[in-house]
């Protein structure tokens, strides 16, 4: 039977705020991958993001992501990390 390790995160993307305005959703795309990354023990390439999460980031543009982000992480038995919205 396969093992999966779910948890649900709040990623702060308080250091996006730090960036170029112009540089600031994809760099919360970054954010999101390293925090993922150091809380759920995998490797970067390991790490596939939703692209409901990006359309997310940039509903309100490149200049203004969210300050915080909710998502659900699953970790399979194969080391591979998926990102996703929590459903709701």
């Amino acid at each position: 039977m396969a093992e999966e390790e779910e948890r649900i995160l709040t990623i702060p993307l308080r250091v996006v705020r730090t960036v170029p305005r112009t540089q600031r959703a994809p760099r919360a795309i970054k954010a999101i991958r390293e925090h993922v990354v150091r809380h759920m023990k995998a490797k970067t390439e390991d790490v596939w993001i939703d692209p409901q999460i990006n359309e997310q980031l940039w509903r309100r543009g490149i200049e203004q992501p969210p300050h915080r982000i909710r998502v659900r992480v699953i970790k399979f038995e194969d080391e591979l990390v998926e990102v996703s919205l929590p459903e709701e």
